[in-house]
């Protein structure tokens, strides 16, 4: 694989595949959903939280984004072409990074009060959303 894979790439299905993964991190971390606990395990008080930044919202985006072209590049080089290659892809980067590199954090950040559960809620929400991204990129080819 070399760089010039980004010219092969589907950027729409990639945008849609970001804004997708990013929507579900909206609502996974909603209040209503897995917000209030990953804020304990992060040993966030709701009442000093003001609030949210721009940063708060542009930062996780452009992650998403990130997240997208490379899995998009990668899903070009492995040939995966339809949904089902496309989930198996998102297992493994979802696992494989996903779930691996929140699994470093929570084992080495003392700060968290709480680091299994952030990682279980954080780990699986890049799991399920990598899965998402991987299927929207290989099956929109």
């Amino acid at each position: 694989m070399t760089l010039d894979t980004l010219g092969q790439l589907n950027w729409l299905a990639i945008i849609v595949a970001a804004l997708a993964y990013f929507a579900l991190g909206a609502l996974w971390f909603s209040p209503v959903a897995l917000g209030r606990p990953w804020q304990r395990a992060m040993g966030l008080d709701e009442a000093q939280q003001g609030g949210a930044s721009m940063m708060a919202y542009a930062a996780p985006a452009l992650f998403a984004l990130v997240s997208a072209i490379a899995t998009a590049m990668l899903a070009t080089a492995t040939g995966s072409t339809d949904v089902g290659t496309g989930a198996v892809l998102g297992l493994v980067v979802g696992i494989g990074y996903g779930l691996a590199l929140t699994a470093y954090e929570a084992v080495f950040d003392p700060k968290k009060p709480a680091p299994w559960t952030w990682w279980s809620i954080t780990g699986t929400y890049h799991l399920v959303g990598l899965v998402i991204v991987a299927v929207i990129v290989s099956a929109w080819r």
